[in-house]
């Protein structure tokens, strides 16, 4: 029988993932990478009792079910074969005449789960139960303290903390939510309250928040959050590694000031007004951004050695988290909770209203990005890391001659010359176009070509030597 023909005869179980395994006789030893990589990742039936072959499923059932039904089931609940004691949830089919067992793998909330001993560490993958390697076990050993890292004390005096950001936040939280009770009180009573201070030294989130860079990396020695412009689709068709790349920023609370502007350079923002009269930039795909920004800084596992960063392509931005999610995407967003990695973090963010009160602001995300254009982020989520992509190329006609408009009056004389010229010469090289055309160097062209990349208006296509340029539109 087919996959197909095999869950419709398991009609009670919502088939996410499973792993078939003939276990006439015995339990088969491969079942413990199994129930590991299920434990680990997202959770899985195993059944006992049926054989694959490629696309092809055949029902062997199991000779004694209850004597492997018993020794499966007190294996995973003793812990003398697994590290933390696991509960499945069992079933029993008749199918054919002949017994199936069925064994529902939860996800564990202790991991890493193994037996054995750690190097016997498994998660899921696509292609089935693959060992985990030493950066992905590290980072569930820090998983465990999930929600808890941040509020962890340093051994930094409030005297580690940057004024300046301190001095700035509470003239930014008078500005977007001046009712809030924490504009009366002193700079001490502030820190109390948000618990950048606890007991007379400085937390692990309002260090990361408010600290001195050069105290941060005393705990983090390679603390930072990359921010790149590419200019091409894709690393592959980039000219250069990248055309800007961000200066170190003190702390998280002065990173996003520094990126928050240069995203909504990237993006159409139309000119609105409030009932007031007054001009407002807050528009769904705006706040989609914003959101996307502040989850980043918020949720990152910031002591994991792959770091934060955004990257930024002629067609889309990149939002790179290291860290997992504590549950899969689709339960976070029916649920409307909030669990976040740095909650302290999360709330220094929400008392400054740039984050939501409930929930992982996914749905602003999501219904806000899709406004802008005609898709969805989409996001990637695995064990150790978190990654959102934001198309920004518009597909719809109308938008298209909008774009087109905005672009065509910003376009300097020189940049319609270029574009002229690589319509009838498309592989020419920067030298010769500074030779061709007048009163421009060839740095002039470099920039000029950039400018015309981030503008969707050229495209390179292959590589430096042997490419061509493509004209998308011409002015």
């Amino acid at each position: 029988m087919t996959k197909e023909d095999l869950i419709k005869r398991l009609q009670d179980i919502e088939w996410d993932d499973f792993e078939v395994k003939k276990a006439e006789k015995s339990i088969p030893k491969n079942s413990w990478e199994t129930v590991s990589a299920f434990a680990n990742t997202g959770g899985g039936w195993l059944v006992f009792g049926v054989f694959q072959q490629k696309e092809k499923y055949t029902i062997y059932g199991v000779v004694d079910p209850e004597k492997i039904e018993q020794s499966f089931i007190t294996t995973l609940r003793s812990n003398q074969k697994f590290n933390v004691r696991i509960d499945p949830i069992c079933r029993k089919y008749e199918i054919e005449s002949k017994t199936v067992l069925a064994f529902y793998i939860r996800v564990s909330a202790q991991k890493p789960v193994y037996y054995n001993n750690v190097k016997n560490t498994f998660i899921r993958t696509a292609s089935g139960d693959q060992r985990a390697t030493q950066a992905e076990i590290d980072a569930m050993y820090r998983d465990q303290a999930f929600g808890t890292k941040d509020r962890e004390l340093t051994t930094n005096a409030p005297d580690a903390l940057d004024q300046r950001s301190i001095e700035r936040y509470r003239n930014y939280l008078a500005t977007t939510n001046p009712s809030h009770p924490y504009n009366l009180i002193s700079d001490d009573d502030l820190l109390q309250k948000l618990q950048v201070i606890k007991e007379g030294k400085v937390t692990v989130a309002g260090l990361l928040f408010f600290g001195q860079a050069e105290k941060i990396e005393e705990m983090i020695a390679d603390f930072r959050i990359d921010y790149l412009e590419i200019p091409g689709t894709s690393l592959d068709d980039a000219e250069e590694r990248y055309s800007f790349r961000l200066d170190q920023q003190q702390n998280i609370f002065e990173y996003y000031f520094a990126i928050y502007p240069r995203l909504l350079q990237k993006i159409d923002i139309p000119f609105k007004m409030t009932a007031e009269g007054m001009a407002t930039e807050e528009q769904p795909h705006v706040q989609a951004l914003r959101e996307a920004l502040v989850n980043m800084l918020m949720h990152a596992d910031y002591f994991s050695t792959s770091k934060p960063r955004i990257r930024i392509f002629l067609d889309h931005i990149e939002f790179y988290n290291p860290g997992g999610l504590p549950k899969d995407l689709n339960d976070l967003r029916k649920a409307d909770i909030s669990q976040p990695r740095n909650p302290l973090i999360a709330k220094m963010f929400r008392v400054i209203k740039l984050a939501e009160t409930a929930g992982y602001g996914f749905d602003k995300i999501f219904k806000g990005w899709s406004t802008y254009v005609d898709d969805i982020p989409i996001y990637i989520s695995r064990l150790d890391y978190v990654d959102l992509k934001m198309t920004t190329q518009k597909t719809t006609q109308k938008t298209t001659q909008k774009t087109t408009q905005k672009t065509t009056q910003k376009t300097t004389q020189k940049q319609q010359e270029i574009i002229d010229f690589l319509i009838k010469y498309p592989k020419a090289s920067r030298k010769e176009i500074s030779e061709k055309l007048d009163n421009i160097t060839e740095d002039g062209v470099k920039y000029n070509l950039r400018v015309l990349q981030e503008r969707g208006l050229i495209k390179r296509v292959g590589p430096d030597k042997g490419g061509y340029w493509e004209v998308i539109e011409k002015i």
